[in-house]
């Protein structure tokens, strides 16, 4: 009754499955956990359970076949809503007008589901949500019509309206355990040699597959590394600011170099403490770091506070000087 290309969260899908079979799944819930950790994969398996012709998201039946590769907006039970642009928001258009579908999404989720189906409305990355895209959904999240469920997918739930927060019921995803981290990654063609550094940078998450996305990641520690040791920010700069020609918006990008930062930071503490390295590949570097008068408390405290505003901010090479300053 499951995706078999879908690893880890047993525990969460088995119990979607049983509240959705009894009818006792509610009509807006809010997926949240790590970046990168299979939220939205979880949250599409609903609808393509539907449309499987055993019921069971087999993968490999024709209505299956509708939720692979690159998919569409609309599917017969199944709207997406995501961001859009450099900017990497979701806009009004998107939900009053016929930007995405005719008619807009209110009146997709009233419209009556296939048979045997419920219509799903799956928004991803819904922190991306604008304030006048997210007022718009108030009303309909509160009492979605019948047949109709919302599932928002998030990592940066503190980033959303309050208003839409109280609307969802909450469930929560972990980072995937190593091994089932690594199961994923050698279908995606990563060798053993390369297991410490690709499982340490990944922290649970699969934001890593890609060759490339693992390389800049792993420039951008090293950069971090460099400019807290004392280089110069102008010199480590290049790999830390976002990538022009990526689909990921900047602040997306500016986000996951945060996030490298603020892992590199933690070990630091951790080796001052003692404990194991969750990034050991890269232990010399944290080890000088470890040493020096590398203060944490401060830096960490301007990473959090740009991470609450991190959709408001134009610029992210100002930013990220800020933040080098700070170390």
């Amino acid at each position: 009754m499951f995706n078999p290309q879908i690893i880890g969260h047993r525990a969460v899908r088995e119990r979607l499955l049983e509240r959705c079979g009894s009818e006792r799944l509610g009509g807006s819930l809010l997926f949240i956990g790590p970046d990168g950790v299979g939220k939205r994969r979880v949250a599409m398996e609903l609808a393509q359970r539907e449309l499987c012709f055993r019921r069971s998201a087999c993968g490999e039946c024709q209505g299956c076949l509708m939720f692979q590769g690159d998919l569409p907006v609309e599917l017969p039970n199944l709207l997406r809503i995501a961001p859009e642009g450099k900017a990497g928001l979701i806009r009004i258009g998107a939900i009053r007008g016929d930007d995405l579908v005719e008619g807009g999404v209110i009146q997709w989720a009233h419209r009556a589901p296939p048979p045997r189906c419920h219509r799903w409305i799956l928004v991803e990355d819904a922190h991306r949500l604008n304030g006048a895209s997210a007022n718009m959904l108030l009303k309909t999240l509160e009492e979605p019509p019948e047949g109709t469920r919302f599932l928002l997918v998030t990592h940066r739930p503190d980033a959303m309206l309050p208003t839409i927060r109280s609307r969802c019921e909450r469930v929560a995803f972990r980072p995937l355990a190593p091994d089932e981290l690594w199961t994923v990654a050698q279908r995606a063609g990563w060798a053993e040699p390369e297991r410490a550094p690709w499982t340490a940078l990944a922290a649970g998450t699969l934001r890593y597959l890609e060759p490339e996305a693992f390389r800049r990641a792993a420039a951008q520690l090293e950069a971090w590394i460099a400019v807290a040791g004392g280089g110069s920010y102008t010199a480590a700069g290049a790999a830390l600011l976002p990538d022009k020609e990526s689909a990921a918006s900047q602040g997306e990008q500016v986000g996951q170099s945060l996030e490298l930062l603020l892992l590199l930071l933690s070990d630091v503490a951790r080796f001052r403490e003692g404990k194991p390295l969750r990034l050991a590949p890269w232990a010399a570097g944290i080890e000088r770091l470890a040493g020096s008068a590398l203060e944490l408390h401060r830096p960490q405290a301007r990473i959090f506070d740009a991470q609450r505003n991190l959709i408001r901010n134009p610029s992210p090479d100002t930013l990220l000087r800020e933040i080098a300053l700070a170390l």
